[in-house]
């Protein structure tokens, strides 16, 4: 379990990273003119990775004196990171993208409205179904008819 002193699992591996790419992106900025006045265009790509690599340094100094959570190692930095809940819904959206050529903008959002409503708010498939017809009846008098953007239909339909 973390408390407010223990470290996230793959902080420090962050924080290195961090430091990482914050000290390639002041490389790279210096590449772009030097230090060879205050007007070159190098200045303030320098400056911003600059304050990017200080305060890199010293987010990794605190998570270098911090102690360890419980928790380590590969599976519980992808616990972490990808909870069940969230790969659902990653799963639930690249569905409604795959589907949306085949039966529609409309009849997508609607059974993703449904599905999301229903599983993070527990009034009930009824009060999911209405809020989810009721938002694509927004959504297609909004879009549809005053802003008279043309909505993919899918080819099911057509």
């Amino acid at each position: 379990m973390k408390t407010p002193d223990t470290l996230r699992p793959g902080e420090r591996l962050f924080a290195l990273l961090l430091v990482v790419f914050a000290g390639y992106a002041f490389w790279e900025s210096y590449g772009i003119s030097g230090f060879k006045g205050l007007t070159t265009g190098g200045v303030m790509p320098m400056l911003a990775s600059g304050v990017m690599l200080a305060t890199g340094v010293v987010i990794l100094y605190d998570t270098l004196r911090r102690p360890a959570s419980a928790e380590t190692g590969l599976p519980a930095l992808l616990a972490y990171l990808f909870p069940l809940r969230v790969v659902l819904f990653t799963a639930l959206v690249a569905a409604f993208v795959a589907v949306i050529p085949y039966i529609g903008f409309l009849p997508a959002s609607g059974a993703l409205l449904f599905v999301a409503i229903w599983t993070l708010w527990s009034k009930g498939p009824v009060w999911a179904m209405a809020i989810s017809a009721l938002s694509v009846g927004v959504i297609y008098l909004l879009f549809g008819v005053v802003f008279q953007v043309i909505l993919p239909t899918g080819s099911l339909w057509t």
